[in-house]
């Protein structure tokens, strides 16, 4: 199967990543922190190996501000539901996830008011724009880095500049970027940064990540067994313990902690070169097909590695089921839990067959992808 499919899931995963996730689960998988065996150990010192790589990836400081997550989703619901409460004002964009957008309608139960700034057509966000919705309540800025829809990369940097000037908290969705586009949360003024663990990262599904400023006190999600102060009845204060619930996916923390590995050994310039290259050629070719219609900045440098088109007016799902049966071709067609930024590029009714490049795609994967939709096209 030709796979291009990943801004879902990335795959395949660099080779490492399954040797390492199979070496723990069959050499020493106990719970990290909860015991003084060696297998329990090894655990631990998976984990925190991980947790610093993620650090030395991000400019984080202090790799205690690191926090495990099963997945992107829940990284952003603790952020947001963990610092917002009734009566503040939170802004973000009509280019968000659900993962988003479906939190913040969530907290309006309770009294906290939202603004979502308007994209342009393009899926555009303009900072200015976040800075004129700014209220005298606003608490927190929430924006993707780029759009899961159309690949739109947004200023995050000139936004962060933003939220600090106003002494207003910065939330980043990383989900398309992080592993791809070098990002600096000192420098880009980012407060949390959200992100799973299975796309850019390379590491397995069951992973996720929240950095979050240690002088930002977030109300835990979830509370349970942490392995420390386990003597006290309530949740410890202690970061990251408060909010790492649980036993901990150690499995999957020793692929991510291998996969980011192999981000660093490789570099991330030449990561995200490779990606642009690959989603140039196909903007280009794209041109070849009669009735396409290609959604979003027609540049690859202000987008990442993610095309939304359609055929005419046939349904989006109509068109990747026949790219899959046909010509074993995995894309992902519909809304893309993105209603809003459906909604903003005129697509929400027919919704977007939506290609999505990663590091192991080829020129070729290009090319059989084009030789499929202009075959499709011609049936219509």
């Amino acid at each position: 199967m030709i796979y291009l499919d990943n801004a879902a899931t990335t795959f395949p995963k660099p080779e490492k990543v399954y040797r390492a996730m199979d070496h723990c689960s069959r050499a020493y998988c106990a719970n990290p922190g909860r015991s003084g065996h060696k297998m329990a150990m090894e655990s631990a010192r998976t984990v925190e190996a991980t947790r610093d790589l993620v650090a030395k990836l991000f400019n984080i400081k202090n790799p205690m501000e690191v926090v495990y997550t099963f997945n992107a989703t829940d990284s952003l619901n603790l952020a947001i539901k963990g610092f917002l409460e009734t009566g503040d004002h939170v802004i973000t964009t009509t280019m968000e996830h659900n993962s988003v957008l479906r939190p913040i309608m969530e907290l309006e139960k309770i009294g906290v008011e939202h603004t979502f700034v308007q994209a342009d057509c393009e899926g555009k966000i303009s900072p200015k724009d976040i800075e004129s919705a700014i209220k005298k309540n606003t608490k927190l800025i929430v924006t993707t880095h780029a759009s899961n829809v159309v690949g739109t990369l947004v200023d995050i940097e000139a936004i962060g500049n933003i939220a600090k000037k106003h002494n207003i908290k910065y939330l980043v969705d990383a989900s398309q970027s992080a592993g791809i586009y070098d990002i600096d949360v000192q420098r880009m003024n980012i407060d949390m940064l959200a992100m799973p663990g299975h796309k850019g990262l390379l590491g397995p599904q069951g992973t996720g990540i929240l950095y979050v400023n240690d002088a930002i006190k977030l109300k835990s999600q979830r509370e349970g067994g942490t392995g420390s102060k386990s003597e006290d009845i309530i949740q410890p204060d202690l970061y990251p313990d408060k909010y790492e619930s649980g036993t901990h996916n150690t499995p999957g923390i020793a692929g991510l902690g291998a996969g980011i590995e192999f981000l660093l050994e490789t570099g991330l310039s030449r990561i995200r070169n490779h990606e642009e290259e690959l989603t140039q050629y196909m903007l280009d070719r794209l041109s070849e097909i009669d009735n396409i219609k290609i959604y979003g900045p027609r540049s690859s440098k202000e987008r990442s590695a993610v095309i939304a088109v359609n055929i005419g007016d046939i349904d989006s799902g109509e068109i990747t089921f026949r790219l899959d049966r046909e010509f074993d071709i995995a894309t992902r067609s519909g809304i893309h839990c993105a209603p809003l930024a459906h909604k903003t590029i005129g697509t929400l009714n027919q919704g977007a067959i939506r290609f999505s490049f990663g590091y192991f795609n080829s020129k070729d994967d290009v090319d059989k992808a084009i030789h499929a939709l202009k075959e499709i096209s011609k049936s219509y």
